[in-house]
């Protein structure tokens, strides 16, 4: 009884497509049955990722590994002076747009600040600091930072910080 129904769609689907369906081709042994393989995994982005992209946005907006990696022991205090205020302004803005950046300890610096209640991973004790590795607190060296909220726009991982540049003319 159940040959009437596969004859009819075998009919069918040849007549119209051209070709047997693959459960009734599988059903009389006329194919095999072939494992359905899972996609592949798509890449995941790991924090060496996120690292590559700040630097990226850095480059981009303010050149800032350009400006790192050149040799400005031939320049003036001036002229390097000059050149960090451009890069301090430029990368300050971009970290601002993509990265809500907060203080550790929001407090100032040199000034007596306490440790209780705060989060232990994110302080460095430095100075004379006790053979138990604790203490109740201490001068604020640097106030630490964190970041408070990451809004990076989404790109594939790769390696590539900024692209080489080809005028063509």
């Amino acid at each position: 009884m159940s040959r009437i129904p596969f004859a009819f769609r075998s009919f069918f689907s040849i007549l119209f497509s051209g070709t047997l369906p693959a459960d009734i081709a599988q059903a009389f042994g006329y194919s095999k049955a072939v494992p359905i393989k899972p996609a592949a995994p798509k890449p995941t982005a790991g924090p060496a990722d996120g690292a590559v992209q700040v630097l990226s946005i850095l480059q981009r907006d303010a050149r800032l590994i350009d400006f790192l990696m050149e040799d400005i022991s031939g320049y003036s205090d001036e002229q390097v002076g000059a050149a960090v205020r451009d890069v301090h302004e430029q990368s300050r803005s971009s970290l601002e747009r993509y990265l809500k950046l907060k203080p550790v300890i929001d407090g100032v610096e040199s000034t007596y600040a306490k440790i209780e209640g705060a989060d232990q991973s994110a302080i460095r004790l430095v100075g004379k600091v006790p053979a138990s590795g604790k203490a109740q607190g201490g001068l604020l060296r640097h106030k630490g930072w964190k970041a408070e909220k990451i809004d990076l726009p989404d790109t594939p991982p790769t390696s590539v910080l900024a692209p080489a540049e080809i005028e063509i003319e």
